[in-house]
């Protein structure tokens, strides 16, 4: 790390998580010169940062770790009232004649089966299954879905294929999930699903992300985008100061499920 000028408390910390993405281990030395502040200050740092998950403290220091996120089978059955709240909400958003790009996860099939209940007239391209499957109840939806190769324990079709043949569209909206939701952007953990989540947020015209309250603060493995004018977040709850001013700094949208 090279000196830097001298960070507040949520942007140090931010800066400390996004350099270890990049380095497997930081001494309290290097976080003490680069960052401006004492050495009781860097150790608080790191305490509350190894508490949140998003550090593992070492004796002298820190490395990196991140958040494995369980299987799409056990978040299928975790925060269900949340993510119904989250749906609907999507669900009053959606226009007729809308082209949409939906990634998979726990959540996005939520909103894909509220789709599927109560709209019509509707185009949507997906790389999950589970997906698919579930707007299929609806013959007056046209879905699309992309080739791939088939990761088992998610559901999904991912990889070089399904990102080159997300490319020769166009969609009005992107509907993604996250992993994790933290200033810097959206993240997930699963790099190869992060991929695709970055090829639909470019083929879209915005994105809508969907991610309950317990992913604030929360950094997956790869980050996948980052907060802009055309990005809303739909969450359960108000984020922390931190997130909320890092939407309201880049002009995204928040939208809070009644």
């Amino acid at each position: 790390m090279r000196e830097a000028y001298r960070y507040a408390k949520g942007a140090r910390q931010q800066r400390i998580v996004d350099v270890l993405t990049t380095v497997p281990s930081l001494r309290l030395n290097e976080l003490v010169d680069a960052l401006g502040v004492s050495s009781e200050t860097i150790r608080r740092d790191l305490r509350e940062l190894d508490e949140r998950g998003l550090i593992a403290r070492t004796y002298g220091g820190a490395v990196r770790t991140f958040v494995a996120e369980p299987a799409l089978a056990e978040r299928r059955r975790m925060m269900t009232e949340e993510r119904e709240a989250i749906a609907a909400a999507v669900s009053a958003s959606i226009q007729p004649d809308e082209v949409l790009l939906i990634g998979g996860g726990a959540t996005t099939l939520h909103v894909a089966r509220r789709l599927a209940r109560d709209h019509r007239r509707l185009t949507i391209i997906s790389h999950s299954l589970d997906i698919v499957t579930a707007l299929g109840a609806n013959p007056a939806l046209t879905i699309i879905c992309t080739p791939g190769q088939y990761d088992a324990r998610e559901g999904l079709l991912v990889g070089h294929e399904t990102v080159a043949f997300l490319r020769s569209f166009g969609a009005h909206r992107a509907i993604l999930g996250a992993s994790g939701v933290t200033e810097e952007g959206m993240s997930n953990g699963e790099v190869n699903a992060a991929a695709v989540y970055s090829a639909m947020m470019a083929c879209a015209d915005r994105a809508t992300i969907v991610a309950d309250h317990t992913k604030f603060g929360v950094r997956a493995l790869k980050l996948y985008g980052a907060w802009s004018r055309s990005v809303e977040l739909v969450s359960d709850r108000a984020p922390d100061p931190d997130l909320a001013d890092a939407l309201t700094q880049s002009g995204a949208a928040l939208t809070l499920a009644a």
